[in-house]
């Protein structure tokens, strides 16, 4: 029974399969990867192969040339045991300290807090900040933002429109910080 059933099975695709005669031209066909041979359909599979496209990496010099371009501060340390030459560049931290104004109600508090960060997200999320975050103690230093931002200026400036500076829950004093360019925390 199951032969049968296999043997009709390969009688229906055979047939399904079997087309007329239309000519011999690639243009005439209906699927273009079909080619007519005859009275015979022969498909041609097609092949699609994912290509990953590397992104060039721009050279330390590159780099370099570029962050000096945009008012950044830079320089090449050399690594004394391996000889690698590491690019520095200058970011700015500012220490988010207790401020003078810190007798909001809960209400208040609260809604300031959220707007702060919403602050530092946007300041992530453009680009400015890299490193941001509380301190894990009660102490007068309240955290910190890492901005990523050619001058001391600005880096202030974007510090201080923070909602909690500006209500004077918080205060900022910002300093001068270099970082090998491109490494993370680990």
């Amino acid at each position: 029974m199951k032969n049968l059933i296999l043997i009709s099975l390969c009688f229906i695709v055979f047939s399904a399969c079997k087309q007329d005669k239309q000519g011999s031209s690639i243009d005439n066909l209906e699927d273009p990867t079909s080619i007519e041979i005859t009275d015979t359909i022969v498909k041609i599979d097609t092949i699609i192969e994912k290509i990953n496209v590397v992104p060039i990496e721009k050279t330390d010099k590159e780099i370099k040339a570029e962050l000096n371009s945009m008012g950044f501060k830079t320089f090449n340390y050399i690594n004394p045991k391996t000889q690698d030459t590491i690019l520095m560049q200058q970011y700015f931290m500012a220490f988010l300290k207790s401020g003078p104004i810190r007798n909001q109600n809960e209400e208040e508090a609260a809604m300031l807090q959220e707007a702060h960060l919403e602050h530092l997200s946007k300041m992530y999320q453009e680009g400015y900040a890299d490193l941001i975050g509380p301190f894990g103690d009660d102490g007068d230093i309240r955290g910190i933002t890492v901005y990523n931002v050619p001058t001391l200026k600005m880096a202030d400036s974007l510090a201080n429109s923070d909602p909690l500076v500006k209500a004077g829950r918080l205060v900022v004093e910002v300093h001068p910080w270099w970082a090998a360019k491109g490494n993370s925390l680990r």
